[in-house]
């Protein structure tokens, strides 16, 4: 039995730790201005959205920089977004370059983890960055992980292959999340032996995130995952881009085309993988409530509680 839909918050509540763009924006493009960034302030306002991370992808460290720069100036032209944008995450460069492991990322900018490099990043975002996924096997002596914590900076794994061994270190070293458990991975791995089966080994000392899209994970294989990790350790992630909120069409995420088909999957151009996710934060929660019979109280904790949890705030 269904449960009843969940009475609508009083005001915008959710907190996405994974937007890259949305309503026809890209806050990975190279002309993001306050007015677009407003544009799409608004519409998540709309959708139920009280803050959220800016994530910007993988590319050369200057771009990154530069593109982190140019949210903060779009971020303090606006007071809406300024409430709203709750700091930078970002979605490498320090993540496996494997083809499947790198999932939408350009596997020639991932790169191994360096302080300089970290502290490049680190400087670019203004004292907003929040939150950084990287590949403990692209830190193999976890010092940029420690670096990372020790300024306050949550640290993610994502798009990786680490042993298990890796795992366990980047973890003493500082690592307390998973990024898009279930994707940024092949679509063919060992049936045991694989990265996902390592991160659920370990689900007690990580916070877990998902994109309950349906399209990223289907329904049935997302059910199991939240039962093993439990809603005490579990996110919900939009990562959403420039589609969000739009429908089928062609879109953009950071220069390159994707293509959002009537399931709203989207897809690269050459549709050999998903980029992204065109839903929004309130359809992921009604897929919570009809097709995994969540309760209003265990949604709000995944959606609102957890991810504020898991950045300290």
């Amino acid at each position: 039995m269904t449960p009843p839909a969940a009475p609508l918050p009083s005001g915008p509540a959710y907190f996405d730790l994974q937007v890259n763009g949305y309503a026809g924006v890209d806050f990975n493009g190279d002309h993001l201005s306050g007015e677009e960034l407003e544009a799409a302030c608004k519409a998540m306002r709309a959708d139920g959205v009280a803050q959220f991370l800016a994530t910007i992808i993988t590319d050369d460290l200057a771009v990154m920089a530069a593109r982190a720069q140019r949210l903060l100036n779009a971020t303090a032209a606006s007071e809406l977004a300024s409430s709203m944008v709750a700091g930078i995450h970002f979605e490498g460069p320090f993540i496996s370059r494997e083809p499947g492991y790198v999932g939408a990322h350009p596997p020639q900018a991932a790169r191994a983890a360096t302080i300089d490099a970290a502290a490049q990043l680190t400087d670019s975002a203004g004292g907003l960055l929040r939150l950084v996924t990287l590949a403990p096997e692209q830190d193999a002596d976890g010092r940029v992980t420690t670096w990372l914590a020790d300024q306050g900076v949550t640290v993610s794994a994502g798009h990786c292959n680490p042993s298990l061994e890796q795992l366990r270190r980047s973890i003493d070293a500082g690592l307390s999340m998973f990024t898009h458990l279930g994707n940024g991975c092949p679509l063919q791995m060992h049936r045991h032996d694989n990265v996902i089966q390592r991160v659920l080994s370990l689900a007690d000392k990580l916070w877990i995130c998902f994109i309950a899209d349906g399209v990223h994970i289907p329904f049935v294989a997302l059910q199991n995952y939240l039962r093993l990790v439990g809603p005490e350790r579990t996110i919900i992630v939009s990562d959403a881009i420039s589609a969000a909120g739009k429908g089928p069409g062609l879109y953009t995420l950071a220069g390159h085309q994707v293509v959002v088909d009537e399931q709203l999957a989207t897809w690269a151009a050459d549709r050999s993988h998903l980029v992204g996710s065109a839903c929004t934060l309130r359809q992921m929660t009604e897929n919570l409530r009809t097709q995994l019979l969540l309760s209003s109280e265990t949604i709000h904790r995944l959606t609102v509680v957890n991810p504020r949890a898991a950045l300290r705030m």
